[in-house]
């Protein structure tokens, strides 16, 4: 499948995967972003991309950013639209500095990772029961 996507800073290089096995392709910043102790920022990811009809682009952290700079997305993952790709739609990488002390991510490093799923739109139907017993509720499996 081929994915149509523009790059704005045409310095840093496109998305790819880097290993035969990856899911998830990096994102880097497109720009020097400094984040305060505890601030949540966004930075820019140099890609606008046309997630194709039933899918979604699922944007998470690289697993080595938590431990590198002490940074996370403050909401667990970013989930990019398929109608979200017009002119001023650059992805935007959301995250928050967990430490106590500044952190400066430089232009070009790896700060995140997207993955394309499948996302069908389904249609909801309102019952007055679903089933007659219950598991147990939150945590009955743990």
């Amino acid at each position: 499948m081929e994915i149509r996507l523009k790059r704005i800073d045409p310095t840093l290089p496109l998305p790819r995967y880097e290993t035969s096995g990856a899911v998830g392709f990096d994102l880097y910043a497109r720009e020097a972003t400094s984040i305060q102790p505890r601030g949540i920022v966004l930075i820019p990811s140099n890609f606008i991309i046309e997630v194709p009809q039933g899918y979604a682009l699922i944007v998470a952290s690289r697993s080595s950013a938590p431990r590198k700079w002490g940074i996370t997305p403050p909401h667990g993952i970013g989930v990019i639209d398929q109608d979200y790709h017009g002119p001023e739609d650059e992805i935007k990488i959301q995250v928050m500095n967990f430490t106590d002390q500044p952190v400066t991510i430089k232009k070009g490093e790896r700060v995140a990772q997207a993955i394309f799923v499948r996302a069908d739109q389904i249609q909801f139907k309102e019952v007055s029961e679903i089933k007659k017993e219950s598991r147990g509720g939150f945590g009955s499996t743990g």
